[in-house]
């Protein structure tokens, strides 16, 4: 049966990956986007592809692109992709840059869900899905004000998902490990925008093991996978971390923390 779907952060990655996936299928797809130059180039990509998608700009931090959302469209599932990372110690990152991450991957994320919510109550039904990460569970280091935003996505979803299990709303989250899209990357380069070496506390070898992990990225393509699967299956994991060795080492980490010294 064929769904109608929004994703926000459809401009690449696991958003534009999932969006095409999703209206190959036969699923009525509207894929965001943050700027309309990313509009256009997604646009063009689908028509390229011979791929029916609705496409359509959508700030998440915009209170009026929200509203002009909800006014515009009506969905069966809301997949709360959009979302950024910018990295350093979180003892010396410019509380600025944490506050605009926020933004999106907290108060946006939250506010749109909001709007949708009000439109599932009336009809009793919906689903929202929530692109979380393996951070939402456990904290990287360096990148821990990022991680905090996701972890508080994590409990704003399991919230969620009790109180509106009597609506029949469905939520999930999906938590990404460590893929090649280009987020990490641009995620770990934001630590040199601001960081001074010679102003900094932080030596610039701590970071060393962060340009090491990016050398070994996973193909985005499966975690995409993840992400419609959990979509369109009414009765899906709440949580699901992808890959199952990354779910594996994330559960270690839990169980390890409860004996872990100050």
């Amino acid at each position: 049966m064929s769904k109608t779907i929004l994703i926000t952060g459809a401009a690449s990655g696991f958003g534009k990956i999932a969006a095409f996936d999703l209206a190959k299928k036969g699923h009525k797809v509207i894929a965001t986007t943050q700027v309309y130059p990313q509009m256009s180039d997604l646009i063009r990509e689908a028509k390229e592809q011979e791929i029916d998608l609705t496409v359509d700009k959508l700030d998440v931090t915009s209170q009026r692109d929200i509203d002009y959302i909800l006014k515009k469209y009506e969905i069966d599932i809301l997949i709360s992709n959009a979302g950024i990372m910018e990295g350093g110690p979180i003892a010396e990152q410019p509380v600025d840059i944490i506050r605009s991450m926020f933004e999106v991957n907290v108060f946006g994320a939250l506010n749109l869900a909001q709007g949708f919510i009000k439109k599932f109550v009336e009809k009793k039904s919906g689903k929202i899905v929530f692109t979380s990460s393996m951070g939402g569970l456990w904290t990287v280091p360096y990148v821990a004000a990022y991680c905090s935003s996701k972890h508080a996505l994590e409990s704003i979803a399991e919230g969620l998902r009790t109180e509106l299990a009597p609506f029949n709303i469905k939520i999930a989250t999906c938590n990404p490990g460590v893929f090649g899209t280009g987020f990490n990357d641009r995620g770990v380069d934001s630590i040199f925008h601001w960081y001074d070496p010679k102003i900094n506390f932080t030596p610039e070898s701590a970071f060393d093991g962060a340009a090491e992990s990016l050398a070994h990225q996973l193909d985005p393509q499966s975690m995409a996978e993840v992400i419609v699967n959990v979509a369109l299956d009414d009765n899906s994991n709440f949580r699901n971390v992808h890959p199952k060795e990354t779910e594996d080492f994330v559960k270690q980490l839990q169980a390890d923390a409860w004996n872990a010294k100050s």
